[in-house]
This record gives structure tokens, C-alpha cells and sequence, in this order.
């Protein structure tokens, strides 16, 4: 199979985040796909199979399959959109998360995603123990939000990975207010075995929506301040979905040829 390995959120290579995009002739095992996803190391490994009325699209950290992934999902209408119908402006992907549409435009992918209710929680003492400092407020969807006061509180935080395992939601997030940017975030996702997800999309169909309330802002420029960085642009619909737009930038492509069936 064909693998390529594309930084999504950045048009800057060895920046964004990086995901494995393999395009398949048909579906190989489970068991398999996830072999792969750890060989790979890397936060999500995406595999694509061509249907009828689009492309079916599935997302495998190193320890599990996820049910939305921002960055791979980019990186697969990258992958699609160049390399394979390039003839296209938009891919349709068939998902564990419903249809997915991303659209090339004006130099970027935007990415139609579903939200989640978000409710307020008590900041309670674990959430200080596990992010080191303590949150000024905690919302709960699918992932953790905690707010900060600070940009610099976000940037600098060194959190306690156990402890995080411990917390509510899929992946903890810690965000403020930015100074250049509308918000920065960093998004830990120890119970998906990833330590720090260097640019997570689908966190930010929490992150997004919550600063656009609060901001009072239609579109959210978003920075996420992991080591690698990355920017998303984000725009909460009517509809309780979002558009995500961001770059991507091609690093490597190559040939599967170890058997893995």
C-alpha cells in the first residue's frame, strides 16, 4: 500500500502535526492496521478504502481507533485531493463520526465537523494536581476543557500524565486567552497514548465553541502552542457543527511492501 505522511495545520515542514495517510484497495485486518499505527508512532495513522459515494476513513492512535480525528482527517483530503482525485475541490469521508466533508479553499482544507454539548464542572483539586496549576474554569464534552488565566500558564505547564488518565473526558485540554491569537490550547491525550497531541482538531470542536461564546467572535484563530505548533481556524455553524480550516505541507510518501495481513 501507498503511505503517505503529511503535517496537517502547518504549511511548514517538520511543524503541525504529523499523521501516516495509507490508502488501501481494500480493508486488511483490524489486528493489522493497528500493528502498522504502532510502527508508526505517531498520533494517528489514517487508512482509506474508495467506496461509491466518497472514501471510508478510519483512525488508529498507537494503542486504539478513535472516532474523530481533526489533523488526519486534513491530511487524508491533502493525500485525496492531490494525489488522487485531483480533478476535485471536495472529498467526502464515510466515518465512525457520520459523513465528513473537507473542501480546498483559498489555499486551505476546511473541514466540516460535528460539536458537542459543552457543560460547566466543578474545578476541583485533582484537575490542580494533574495540570500543575489550577484551572480557572472546566467544561466537559467528549474532551476536557480547563481555562486558564493565562497564555504563559498554557506554554509552560509540564502536567502529570497519570494524573491526567484520571480526569474526565477523551483528551485533557488547557487553554486561556491568546495575546496574538484568540485562544492557545495544548491538548494531552495519555488515555489514547499520546502524551501531547502536537495540533488536535477535534479538540478544538470543544476549544472553538467555547472561546466564540465568550469572545463573542464568529471565527476563532486558534494557536495550539505544542512544540511543533499550529494554527486552526475555526467557525462554529448553526447547525451544532464547525468548520476547521488549516494547511497541510507533504513530507514523504513510500511503499508498504512487509506483508501485514
Amino acid at each position: 500500500m501507498k503511505q503517505y505522511i503529511v503535517d496537517a495545520f502547518t504549511d511548514i515542514p517538520f511543524t503541525g502535526n504529523p499523521a501516516a495517510v495509507c490508502v488501501l484497495d481494500a480493508w486488511i485486518p483490524e489486528e493489522s492496521m493497528m500493528k502498522l499505527a504502532r510502527e508508526n508512532n505517531l498520533s494517528e495513522t489514517a487508512f482509506l478504502v474508495r467506496e461509491e459515494q466518497g472514501w471510508h476513513l478510519r483512525w488508529f492512535t498507537p494503542t486504539t481507533e478513535v472516532e474523530l480525528c481533526g489533523h488526519a482527517t486534513l491530511a487524508s483530503a491533502y493525500v485525496i485531493l492531490n494525489h488522487y482525485d485531483t480533478e476535485k475541490q471536495e472529498v467526502r469521508f464515510h466515518t465512525m463520526s457520520g459523513e465528513l466533508t473537507v473542501v480546498r479553499k483559498d489555499g486551505m482544507y476546511e473541514m466540516n465537523f460535528p460539536t458537542y454539548a459543552l457543560e460547566e464542572i466543578p474545578v476541583s483539586d485533582a484537575m490542580e494536581s494533574a495540570f500543575g496549576m489550577r484551572p480557572l474554569k472546566a467544561v466537559l464534552g467528549l474532551d476536557l476543557v480547563c481555562v486558564f488565566a493565562h497564555e504563559d500558564n498554557v506554554r509552560t505547564m509540564t502536567p502529570d500524565q497519570e494524573l491526567l488518565k484520571q480526569l474526565p473526558g477523551r483528551i485533557q485540554n488547557a487553554t486561556a486567552q491568546g495575546k496574538d491569537t484568540d485562544c492557545v490550547s495544548r491538548s494531552f491525550c495519555p488515555k489514547l497514548g499520546i502524551a501531547e497531541d502536537p495540533v488536535c482538531g477535534s479538540a478544538h470542536c470543544a476549544i472553538a465553541p467555547y472561546w466564540a461564546s465568550v469572545l463573542q467572535k464568529q471565527t476563532i484563530q486558534a494557536y495550539q502552542a505544542s512544540l511543533r505548533g499550529g494554527m486552526l481556524y475555526c467557525t462554529p455553524q448553526t447547525d451544532g457543527r464547525i468548520s476547521i480550516c488549516g494547511k497541510a505541507v507533504l513530507i514523504a510518501v513510500s511503499e508498504i511492501i512487509t506483508p501485514i495481513l
